[in-house]
C-alpha cells in the first residue's frame, strides 16, 4: 500500500519514511503542501500523513482542499500542536486520526496499519483466502498453518491481491501500491514477485491467474470451492 508523508522536518521525514518502508509500504514524501491534492488526484494512496506547520500553507487548508475535492483518502494529522481546539478542528475538517509530536514510532506504525486497513474496506487485520491466512499486524502469512517465507514486497503484493480476491488487479495498480516514485523498478519486477508467491503456494494455496493485458486475479474462496 502507498503512503504519502507531508512533512517539512527533513530528519523526521526520513525516519518515518524509513520505518514505514521497512514495514512493507511504498512511501513518498513532500516537504510542502502545494502538490498534495494534485498528487492525490493523479495516483491512489492508502493514507496521507500530514503535518500542520508546513512552510507554504497550513495543513488545515490542505486538509480542507482534499475533502472539498471529494477525495476520500484517509488522513492522519501528525503535529506538535496538542491543544484540544486544534485536535477538534482537524477532525471536524475531515482528518481520520490526530497524533501529536513527540510520538512513539510503534504507535505511529500501529495507527498507520489501522487506517490503511479501514481505508481498504477490510478493517480486520486478518485476511484469508482458502487455507491462506495473512495477519497484517504481525505481517505473517501462513498456508495450512505453515508460515510462508515471504519478503516485504511479496507481502505487499499478497495484501493487494487478497483484499481484492476474485477481482482483477492491474499491474500498474500493483506497481503504484508497492513502489514509491523515487524507487527504480525493473520491467519484470511484478512478474518476479508473482512467480515467487506461486512457488510458495504450491498446490495447496489459491491460484494467482495472469490475465494478459489486464493484470492478476487471486481466485476467491467461492471459485476454489467450485461454487
Amino acid at each position: 500500500m502507498r503512503i504519502l508523508i507531508v512533512e517539512d522536518d527533513a530528519a523526521l521525514a526520513r525516519g518515518i519514511v524509513s520505518s514505514l518502508r521497512l514495514g512493507g509500504y511504498a512511501v513518498d514524501h513532500l516537504s510542502n503542501g502545494a502538490d498534495v491534492a494534485h498528487l492525490l488526484r493523479q495516483d491512489v494512496f492508502a493514507l496521507v500523513v500530514l503535518d500542520l506547520g508546513l512552510p507554504d500553507q497550513s495543513g488545515f487548508d490542505i486538509l480542507r482542499e482534499i475533502r472539498r475535492a471529494g477525495l476520500q483518502t484517509p488522513v492522519m494529522i501528525l503535529t506538535a500542536r496538542s491543544a484540544v481546539a486544534d485536535r477538534v478542528r482537524g477532525l471536524d475538517l475531515g482528518a481520520d486520526d490526530y497524533l501529536t509530536k513527540p510520538f512513539d514510532p510503534a504507535e505511529l506504525e500501529a495507527r498507520v496499519r489501522a487506517l490503511v486497513r479501514r481505508g481498504s474496506g477490510h478493517p480486520d487485520p486478518i485476511l484469508s483466502c482458502g487455507d491462506l491466512v495473512y495477519d497484517r499486524s504481525s505481517q505473517v502469512a501462513t498456508l495450512c498453518g505453515k508460515t510462508l517465507p515471504l519478503r516485504k514486497r511479496e507481502l505487499a503484493i499478497l495484501e493487494s491481491l487478497m483484499t481484492r480476491a476474485g477481482k482483477v488487479v492491474s499491474k500498474d495498480r500493483l506497481i503504484s501500491e508497492v513502489f514509491g516514485y523515487d524507487e527504480e523498478i525493473s520491467p519484470n519486477a511484478i512478474e518476479v514477485y508473482i512467480a515467487r508467491l506461486r512457488r510458495c503456494f504450491g498446490e495447496s494455496g489459491p491460484r494467482i491467474v495472469t490475465l494478459r493485458g489486464l493484470g492478476y486475479l487471486m481466485e476467491s474462496n467461492a471459485v476454489e470451492a467450485g461454487q
